[in-house]
């Protein structure tokens, strides 16, 4: 069975995530999207919702598996059997620092990284910069899907 994993924090999973994920659910058996815990950062979304909200908007893939992690990606992979790391680039300066850690990745376990041009579409975006607009009422409906600008809409509203 062809594995591969989607890794990143998805607070929240934006419709650049969405693309590059269901990009990978056509080439591999299984994705697994790896939700980040970083202690250190806390997030707009619990991990629980994260998890949830992506469950929610990938249910229609049919081989999409999400669950959280901590710790070293390669760790992930070597505990699921999983030999792909599935990384979505933006620009050059993307490219930049995920050569590194592919090179990283593949010393430490020979774990190999596969790059997916973004859509050009969704070049620009970030979770970042969908909660820092949102957060000043622009509207960002289009770059998230409806259930994910729901709950974005609601979590804002609640600040």
């Amino acid at each position: 069975m062809r594995r591969a994993v989607c890794p990143g924090s998805f607070d929240p999973i934006t419709n650049g995530h969405l693309d590059i994920i269901g990009r990978a659910s056509k080439l591999y058996d299984v994705v697994h999207v790896a939700v980040m815990i970083n202690q250190s950062k806390k997030g707009l979304f619990t991990v629980e919702e994260r998890i949830e909200l992506i469950r929610d908007v990938t249910a229609d893939f049919g081989n999409v598996e999400v669950e959280s992690f901590h710790g070293l990606l390669v760790d992930f992979c070597k505990q699921r059997d999983i030999p792909a790391i599935v990384k979505g680039l933006r620009a050059v300066s993307d490219f930049d620092y995920e050569l590194q850690m592919a090179q990283m990745n593949n010393g430490l376990s020979g774990v190999e990284t596969l790059f997916v041009p973004t859509n050009p579409t969704y070049s620009f975006l970030s979770s970042s910069l969908v909660k820092e607009v949102a957060t000043w009422g622009g509207d960002v409906s289009h770059l998230l899907p409806p259930r994910v600008h729901e709950a974005l809409t609601e979590r804002l509203g609640q600040k």
